[in-house]
């Protein structure tokens, strides 16, 4: 053959060359395609289908629940602006129910706070209360030996105090009496029940201590004094602390 100009050669293999080079990047992205998906990172996974995968994850959902987190149940505020009843509280409603599994929340934590909507709320005592002013004393007085008493109560379980376990709270409801306006230096009339029980069980043995006082604000019991009514310093209290369920009352007190 009648060898061609020069440079011809390269003329031709050149385009031989990229044909072949453009089909290896094609199989190349096919191959690529393929080992892409969502796992790869190519094509973000749907809202759905990454809810799906992580409700389906066992470590997600075997987590056990952190001992250092207790039960808190939220409790309806009272209306505030509506004035007091003469209902009778219960104690097997679930309000109550409510109200004393944030106490032994508190309890168990020594966080008082998380008992705050189980405690007299202050609107309702600066409508009770004959006094200069309810506000402050409920602030001083009644809160102040409140907090004080819920950290005692936390203190008479001990290192194990969140391995305790409520067991029930009895309310000794045929003891409650009302309190008619001008006793105690009340202006409003209220239910009271003094020495409910609360029942528990640590380390196998059932054990109890009291509250020291509940009154009513239309139609439900809050605490109001938990460890002691009157006390001779600023010290926290627990109210008759006993082996097994102990005995609610005496009655009395207001």
């Amino acid at each position: 053959m009648r060898p061609g100009p020069p440079g011809a050669a390269a003329v031709l293999v050149a385009p031989v060359a990229l044909a072949v080079l453009a089909a290896l990047a094609v199989l190349a992205a096919l191959v690529s395609g393929c080992a892409s998906g969502p796992a790869g990172g190519a094509a973000p996974p749907s809202p759905g289908g990454a809810a799906r995968t992580a409700s389906a994850s066992p470590t997600a959902a075997s987590t056990p629940r952190p001992a250092s987190s207790p039960s808190v149940i939220a409790v309806p505020p009272p209306p505030a602006s509506l004035p007091q009843t003469m209902a009778l509280p219960h104690a097997d409603t679930a309000v109550f129910h409510a109200e004393m599994t944030d106490l032994w929340a508190a309890v168990i934590t020594g966080r008082p706070a998380l008992a705050r909507d189980a405690f007299f709320p202050l609107g309702a005592y600066e409508k009770v209360k004959a006094i200069a002013d309810p506000a402050a004393d409920w602030q001083a007085r009644l809160w102040g030996d409140f907090r004080l008493d819920v950290v005692a109560a936390h203190d008479l379980l001990g290192r194990g105090a969140q391995q305790a376990a409520l067991v029930r709270v009895i309310v000794p409801s045929p003891q409650a009496s009302w309190i008619v306006p001008g006793v105690c230096e009340n202006g409003v009339g209220y239910w009271h029940v003094a020495g409910a029980r609360v029942v528990y069980r640590l380390g196998g043995q059932l054990r109890s201590f009291g509250i020291a006082s509940l009154i009513s604000w239309r139609g439900r019991w809050y605490v109001v004094h938990f460890g002691a009514v009157l006390r001779n310093s600023a010290v926290g209290l627990v109210d008759q602390p006993s082996l097994g369920p102990g005995v609610p009352g005496p009655p009395g007190g207001c």
